[in-house]
């Protein structure tokens, strides 16, 4: 009991030193000793990895599990050392909630057998997301992680014993300082013709007791330095291992662009089989309303004009192929659903009285009709109707 108590009022004397020397040095009342410029520099180097990695680490958490609740009940499963149990994602539970919907509404319809084909391929972008997921956190956030939790956290324990150590070596810095001032002081020669003999016996026993304090202070003070120039070698050793930590975050890092990368290519698989199922299941059913060529798709059909781009040259007529019976405009009728509004880029000149003139920058209705060339629409204007060329419009709605 005895030794725990001394040993609790040493190192409170030793916590109140230091704290007096660090608030004198803030205040500028006290000296303090610098480190060298290249342990500065690691020193600063190793807070910006360390910044710039927990911001990266937690943003991916927050890419690879938006959903907050989730993202602490894996924290807290990490922390227990238990197994994160495995959680259905998104895309798989919106397939399973279609496939549900099918048996109700019958998956002999139309819309039932649908909501099956759209469902399987749910599931399978939720399979692939639940792979990317896997993949990522094993490749990328565990050793981001790993440096957080474990190699900083060395670092950071080393570097402020380092600060201790620089507080120590200070106090008997300024310990030997006033030591030396104190027998300086004690050791000038006195006046004999105003000293009696007892004060100069005082004097000269002073002078020898603060010789005894330069030497101690001394010798405390090669121990501080030697444990301070100990402690910066282990500390420069730690951060100069950054180096390494940045090669092993870039080899994750092109691991979890590789995830990332086979992820979207099967998301774009994936989304290419459904398509071409649906388009054989249901063309003839549902045709596109405003089918264009891959070169015109987009929000805008044609140049913008702000980009300085000419009209573009006028479509080809309709083949014979794609239109074997002539359109008459004049029987035409719009559709009940699948009027949008579109606006006019380019003046054009119709060619014929089946087409429609335009003028720029104003607002007509389009629409199509079954069997009608994908590179025109007819178009209203008040009374006046005829076919207009995709490329002169800009759809809005």
């Amino acid at each position: 009991m005895d030794f725990n108590v001394k040993k609790l009022a040493s190192d409170a004397g030793v916590f109140f030193t230091r704290a007096v020397q660090f608030t004198e040095e803030k205040l500028g009342q006290a000296e303090k000793t610098e480190l060298d410029a290249h342990l500065e520099n690691l020193i600063a180097r190793g807070d910006c990895t360390k910044n710039w990695t927990e911001k990266i680490f937690r943003q991916t958490e927050v890419l690879l599990q938006p959903n907050p609740s989730a993202r602490i009940e894996e924290f807290f499963y990490e922390k227990l050392d238990r197994k994160i149990p495995t959680r259905t994602t998104n895309g798989e539970l919106l397939g399973q909630y279609m496939q549900d919907a099918a048996k109700d509404f019958g998956p002999g319809t139309p819309y039932g057998s649908t909501l099956i084909t759209v469902g399987e391929y749910q599931k399978k972008l939720g399979g692939a997301e639940r792979e990317f997921l896997q993949a990522s956190a094993v490749g990328f956030l565990t050793p981001l992680r790993n440096f957080l939790e474990g190699d900083w956290r060395t670092i950071s324990k080393e570097r402020r014993l380092l600060e201790n150590r620089r507080l120590d070596l200070d106090v008997c810095k300024a310990r030997l300082k006033k030591a030396k001032l104190a027998e300086a002081k004690a050791a000038a020669a006195p006046d004999f013709q105003e000293t009696r003999p007892r004060n100069y016996i005082l004097s000269a026993s002073a002078s020898a007791l603060w010789s005894e304090e330069v030497d101690k202070a001394e010798q405390e003070l090669r121990v501080a330095q030697t444990e301070f120039d100990r402690q910066a070698e282990v500390t420069r050793l730690l951060l100069e291992g950054i180096s390494s930590t940045h090669v092993n975050h870039l080899r994750c890092l092109h691991e979890f662009v590789e995830a990332q990368a086979v992820y979207y290519a099967q998301c774009h698989k994936h989304m290419q089989e459904l398509q071409k199922e649906l388009s054989s299941a249901n063309g003839d059913t549902f045709p596109n309303a405003f089918a264009v060529n891959p070169s015109t798709s987009g929000l805008s059909a044609g140049p913008s004009p702000l980009s300085g781009g000419s009209a573009p040259g006028r479509p080809p007529a309709p083949s014979s192929s794609l239109e074997p019976v002539p359109l008459k405009i004049e029987e035409v009728k719009p559709p009940a659903t699948g009027t949008r509004k579109a606006k006019v880029l380019y003046d054009y000149d119709a060619a014929d009285t089946s087409e429609l003139s335009l003028l720029a920058d104003e607002l007509i209705t389009v629409y199509t009709v079954p069997g009608m060339d994908p590179d025109w629409l007819i178009g209203e204007r008040g009374n006046q109707k005829g076919k207009v060329p995709v490329t002169y419009l800009e759809l809005l709605s």
